[in-house]
């Protein structure tokens, strides 16, 4: 093709696609030259494990049982409105509620400020107790130290030298966040670590079982009931609510967009409510709240009647606190989803644009929506996180201890 109409060509596809879409190709060209790619994974290739060791430095001597101890979790710095990190944090507050020494080692493969860090942390999440250091200058002074995420668990064995107990808090099958290939292999080969697991629910527990033929401890999921709980007096619903992530997969956004729209060809006059990421492709009018602080959030949920709750791994934190409130939950059918999530209010939606639809339709529908949402609600009323943090805090004290003798 000659230079002419090479560029006749370019000019014809920019107007066809418009400012935006010639942006979009650009930034897509640029993404894709500058390997930007690479940054989705926050590890530096020095903290890569080469090889799944056969065992790690413990102590010679354990510890008497009581003794206050100091316990590290690796962790990378932490968003406000971070549910991962919130859950995380919870366990923390856990550990530190029976004596315990609680440190926060961050990982940042490109560096982290802890006087940033540390305030952001104390202002976001106010109850936490801990001291904050950088994983990358060394783990060391603590009994006992807890990876996070697959990444941390990587940072854990080449960072953490020493003698001491190792365990590994694991909120999801972490492989699942990748297609099949280095990402997926790295974060599942950390299962195999000669660490010990606690896992967040049953979906966790029963995929590193049925993957990997290996057993680990498992503490239930909570709810913040204390936070999320119906409006009282009860006012009017309408209108359903969404929480944008379109970075994460795992949590259906394009899918969740294509049934907003659906419903809203036949639903016009339900408001539709979106909190997280302002979505840039949604075609049809939207109230958009930005990030919401758990208490703007309850205020949210305690005024629509339904809300979509996608998830393709694990269960997400927002069906249940969803229910708390009063707002019926519709999520994309899975058997991973439902495996820590029978709550009979739920709609389980076929996973498709239509099914979605479909079941946010027959909540607006219903016959008796304020009705409904009172059951929901108290549905789950007495939920906490109080079970899992005990739980978690006796098997890091176990770890360290040795296992309680009963007399």
């Amino acid at each position: 093709m000659g230079r002419l109409a090479k560029a006749g060509s370019t000019l014809r596809r920019a107007r066809d696609v418009g400012l935006s879409g010639v942006a979009q190709r650009v930034a897509l060209r640029a993404y894709r030259q500058s390997n930007a790619a690479s940054l989705a994974v926050q590890l530096a290739p020095e903290d890569i494990l080469g090889a799944v060791p056969d065992e790690l430095p413990v102590p010679e001597v354990r510890p008497e049982r009581g003794a206050p101890l100091t316990v590290g979790f690796v962790t990378s710095p932490p968003a406000a409105g971070s549910g991962g990190h919130t859950t995380l944090f919870r366990m923390v507050e856990g550990v530190a509620a029976r004596g315990h020494r609680c440190v926060l080692f961050l990982y940042d493969r490109h560096g982290v400020d802890l006087a940033v860090r540390a305030s952001e942390i104390a202002r976001h999440w106010p109850s936490l107790r801990v001291d904050v250091r950088d994983a990358r200058s060394g783990i060391s002074g603590v009994d006992a130290v807890v990876a996070t995420s697959w990444e941390t668990a990587h940072v854990l064995v080449r960072r953490a030298v020493g003698p001491m107990r190792r365990l590994y808090f694991i909120q999801d099958y972490e492989p699942y966040f990748y297609a099949r290939g280095s990402e997926y292999e790295l974060a599942e080969m950390t299962y195999r670590l000669p660490i010990r697991r606690i896992a967040l629910g049953e979906m966790v527990v029963g995929e590193i079982r049925s993957h990997l033929g290996l057993a680990s401890d498992v503490v239930p999921f909570g709810c913040d009931t204390a936070t999320y709980r119906p409006p009282v007096p009860a006012v009017p619903r309408s209108g359903v609510v969404l929480y944008a992530k379109p970075d994460v997969a795992r949590r259906g956004y394009q899918l969740a967009g294509l049934a907003l729209e659906r419903f809203h060809s036949t639903h016009p006059e339900h408001e539709i409510h979106v909190y997280g990421t302002r979505p840039r492709d949604l075609t049809i009018p939207f109230v958009f709240h930005g990030r919401l602080t758990p208490a703007e959030l309850n205020a949210l949920y305690g005024t629509t009647i339904a809300g979509l709750a996608m998830s393709f791994t694990n269960i997400s934190l927002v069906a249940e606190e969803m229910l708390a409130a009063g707002t019926i939950p519709v999520v994309n059918d899975s058997p991973m989803a439902r495996a820590d999530m029978p709550n009979p209010h739920v709609r389980w939606a076929e996973r498709t644009a239509d099914g979605l639809a479909e079941q946010l339709r027959a909540a607006v529908d219903a016959a008796d929506v304020a009705g409904n949402a009172a059951a929901a609600a108290a549905s789950v009323v007495g939920r906490s996180w109080a079970p899992a943090q005990q739980l978690v805090a006796q098997i890091v004290e176990d770890e360290v201890y040795g296992a309680a003798t009963t007399p």
